[in-house]
């Protein structure tokens, strides 16, 4: 089977992959709002993954069509309604019931697996050697992120524009989470801190507030442009030419991405002298910094989990992988359309 005959491929603009395109777009956006999880890895899961990259690539280049902007405005509503419906339950979910969220999250990434095995079908020695590469990438990228390492602020407007096409590239690329590169690149502060205060300015009618945040927000901007035209038009390129070898690398990236997602870890509330997002806890914010709502940020542990809890996770995973495939089929063509 060729990348033709799997769901991923057709550019029709059809109501049931315009579905599809929306279910995965809710998915992304759900993705984008659990740290360490990357909205290209539900795209890759949900079959989407092609289309989508040709889509953004197409607009980078001035090529309008129906199927690319219905198929990008499907995503972006998709992601937009999960985003802004959503973000209050699933942060209540990630501080309160994690190891669920994570399950079903390890789930809808597994669903991936029998769609991106049918896209490389046959595999061969090249095939093996891109999920080799792949799984070497995310076990790496998880190495670093259970070191918890987090690095020196970029400082100035080639910095900010580092970190804005940085941010694009992770919501493009399968396996890898905006966040956690901002907070290696030590711009995560900055950048949220000057989105935050940029919406409390509009609200507030106060016009040189939102200029004095206008030397963040447009490098991080241009940034974005950039990083989504680079790294799409890369992406169709390595797609459309090197493709058993690129969809090996995605399907090592997804296979390796639940090592990222144990679901049996519980935060650890701060104490004075650690540092959470590259803020001191002292004893003046202590009480901030152990609130609810900055639970998320807090340093996690693994816990031995209850034997409903395994098998609670276990079941989660079925769940969450059941859906994936689900998803991917509502958009396959039929054999005689």
């Amino acid at each position: 089977m060729s990348a033709k005959d799997v769901p991923d491929q057709p550019r029709t603009a059809g109501r049931v992959p315009m579905l599809r395109c929306a279910l995965g777009g809710v998915l992304m956006g759900l993705a984008n709002l659990v740290p360490g999880i990357s909205g290209g890895t539900m795209l890759v899961a949900c079959g989407i993954y092609t289309r989508f990259i040709d889509a953004v690539s197409d607009i980078t280049r001035l090529r309008f069509s129906r199927p690319t902007l219905l198929t990008l405005a499907m995503v972006v509503l998709g992601a937009g309604i999960s985003i802004g419906g959503l973000a209050s339950a699933i942060h209540f979910a990630l501080v309160h019931h994690r190891w669920v969220m994570f399950s079903i999250f390890i789930g809808l990434t597994l669903g991936g697996v029998p769609i991106l095995w049918a896209m490389g079908r046959p595999i061969k020695r090249d095939s093996v050697t891109g999920i080799v590469i792949g799984f070497a990438i995310m076990g790496a990228l998880v190495v670093v992120q259970e070191a918890g390492a987090s690095g020196t602020a970029m400082g100035g407007p080639v910095g900010l524009v580092l970190g804005g096409a940085a941010a694009a590239s992770a919501m493009i690329l399968p396996g890898i989470s905006g966040a956690f590169l901002l907070l290696l690149l030590g711009l995560y502060e900055p950048i949220i801190g000057a989105i935050k205060d940029t919406i409390g300015a509009l609200k507030d009618g106060d016009v040189s507030g939102v200029i004095d945040q206008l030397a963040t927000i447009i490098p991080v901007g241009i940034g974005v442009l950039l990083g989504v035209a680079i790294v799409s038009n890369l992406l169709r390129w390595v797609l459309h030419r090197y493709e058993r070898v690129t969809i090996g690398v995605l399907l090592g990236l997804i296979l390796a991405a639940p090592a990222g997602l144990y679901p049996f870890r519980e935060g650890v509330p701060p104490v004075v002298g650690d540092t959470i997002k590259g803020e001191l806890v002292t004893d003046e914010n202590l009480d901030k910094m152990r609130a609810p709502d900055n639970a998320k940020d807090w340093d996690q542990r693994a816990f031995t989990p209850s034997a409903v809890q395994v098998l609670g996770a276990a079941g989660l995973i079925v769940l969450g992988f059941g859906a994936t495939i689900g998803i991917a089929h509502i958009g396959r063509e039929r054999k005689n359309d």
